[in-house]
């Protein structure tokens, strides 16, 4: 028996958005990678131009797809870094997964907020929610979070441009025929 016959073609439509929420995943495990490959600014600090691609996504497709790329991106990316279950894995996925929560509820709840303002939401929660994380599970010392307040000021730095960019990007796609 023939299994395709079974099984409807998706609609023109569906399978387009399936393509572009695959190429976003792909764009996004590929920054992940190369931003592990790349000095950090501090401690548990990188630039966070692979939630860039989340809040394209957020922008671009909305609130489920921005949040299965932030998921998929850490757990491919990292298994592609041999990072996958180690600390770094932790700290980027409560990192990551709070930063699309966070932006995805300002997105919805705070229609008049800028994408730039999203994104700094998005990477303050990350930093937040990685200090809290490397608190309560690894070093269990108070003392880090003397590195939290430059670490924030860079955080901040980083989502405005990042949120720069996605405005940029998705005025571009929405206009672009």
């Amino acid at each position: 028996m023939n299994i395709s016959r079974r099984l409807p073609r998706p609609p023109r439509q569906l399978l387009i958005g399936h393509m572009q929420w695959l190429a976003l995943l792909l764009l996004a495990i590929s920054i992940h990678v190369l931003e592990a490959s790349m000095p950090s600014l501090g401690p548990w600090f990188k630039a966070g131009l692979a939630n860039l691609i989340t809040l394209i996504a957020l922008l671009w497709m909305g609130p489920r797809a921005a949040l299965l790329i932030a998921i998929w991106r850490i757990v491919l990316g990292s298994l592609l870094i041999g990072a996958l279950f180690t600390p770094t894995f932790i700290m980027s996925m409560a990192g990551g997964i709070s930063a699309a929560v966070l932006m995805i509820a300002a997105f919805r709840l705070l229609p008049c907020l800028s994408v730039v303002g999203i994104s700094l939401l998005g990477a303050v929660a990350h930093m937040l929610a990685q200090f809290v994380t490397v608190e309560a599970l690894f070093i269990q010392q108070p003392h880090i979070y003397f590195m939290l307040p430059p670490l924030l000021l860079l955080s901040a730095v980083t989502g405005w441009i990042n949120g720069a960019l996605a405005g940029y990007i998705a005025a571009r796609i929405r206009h672009d025929p």
